[in-house]
């Protein structure tokens, strides 16, 4: 029959099929024969979208810097979506009748802009670039609850912003200032090092300086101990001559008191031997001359008794004329002497 065709959709699209403006047949993944002249198909996608964004906004302190994400979303009320944007198929069923379906993820990327230029702006350049996360987290909690969202009946299942990157210029001043104070931080390790250098060096010098203190004090001590010994030796040879000097004056003194014992007994000796020698010489001054020669003869050898005949002989020369001595007598006198020779 003339006008009568087929159509049939995917599981993932929401058909509408209106006659005279009613709604006869509607659902997900519809086939059916119609008639083209008096029937007019809406078709609504409700798979998942990626919509790919970049747009250039303005930061705090006035850095421009580009953001570049993506946000995905699919179709929660294709009915609702199908009030308000036109999603009408041509008659032949091969393509949309205006562009109103290519405008849905450009007004959720425009929404997406609107929040993000809100929170780069509370932002300065360094902490808007390194605040991917945060940024993010704002905007998603925003764009869910967004009028501009739900009224469409579209649903946002996630949202990711891959870069937020300054401009070329302001990138290379950043490259700069961060080599310089990456440099800056290298020459601070530098010197660090050199000064842990110098200040360990100094912590070994000083280390070799208490040792040699520690070694002269240990020195110091030993040397104060030997003369301390040196010292006890000394008081103790100090001692011992001093006992023995005061044995020696000890010893002394006894022997002068014997000495003066012994000069007192030599005395009363020698008193007493002439007190003895007196008497012996008082007693032969009254004796006879006579009896004290014949006792001083008692005892004498024959030529002892000879010599004092002689000695009487020679008193008494006078009285004799002639004295005649034999050979005899001589040779016997002499006879002793030569023997005793």
């Amino acid at each position: 029959m003339l006008g009568l065709k087929f159509i049939k959709v995917q599981p993932t699209t929401y058909l509408l099929q209106y006659r005279r403006g009613t709604v006869v047949r509607e659902g997900l993944g519809l086939s059916f024969f119609y008639y083209a002249p008096t029937t007019s198909l809406v078709a609504v996608p409700i798979e998942s979208t990626d919509a790919p964004f970049i747009f250039q906004e303005t930061t705090a302190d006035f850095q421009a810097v580009t953001i570049q994400g993506q946000v995905t979303y699919r179709v929660a009320d294709p009915k609702r979506l199908a009030g308000l944007l036109n999603y009408t198929l041509l008659p032949n069923g091969q393509g949309y009748a205006s562009d109103d379906a290519e405008k849905l993820p450009e007004r959720i990327v425009h929404v997406i802009n609107v929040l993000a230029r809100a929170e780069l702006q509370k932002l300065p350049l360094r902490e808007a670039i390194r605040a991917s996360d945060a940024v993010v987290a704002a905007i998603k909690t925003r764009l869910v609850a967004a009028e501009e969202i739900t009224s469409l009946g579209v649903e946002v299942l996630g949202l990711s912003i891959l870069a937020i990157r300054p401009t070329p210029e302001t990138a290379r001043a950043l490259e700069a200032e961060t080599r310089e104070t990456l440099f800056r931080e290298a020459d601070e390790a530098v010197y660090a090092r050199r000064n842990s250098a110098v200040e360990q060096e100094r912590a070994i010098k000083e280390n070799e300086l208490n040792t040699e203190i520690a070694v002269e004090n240990k020195k110091r001590q030993i040397r104060e101990t030997q003369m301390e010994a040196e010292r006890a030796v000394q008081e103790k040879k100090h001692l011992v001559q001093k006992e023995a000097l005061e044995a020696n004056i000890g010893m002394e003194d006894r022997r002068k008191k014997l000495v003066e014992l012994a000069a007192e007994n030599s005395k009363a000796e020698a008193d007493a031997r002439a007190y003895g020698v007196a008497g012996t010489m008082k007693a032969l001054a009254t004796a006879d001359a006579k009896i004290l020669q014949a006792l001083a003869s008692t005892g004498m050898k024959p030529e002892q008794l000879i010599a004092f005949a002689f000695q009487e002989l020679a008193g008494r020369a006078d009285k004799i004329g002639q004295l005649n001595i034999s050979p005899d007598l001589l040779r016997e006198l002499l006879t002793p002497q030569l023997a005793r020779k």
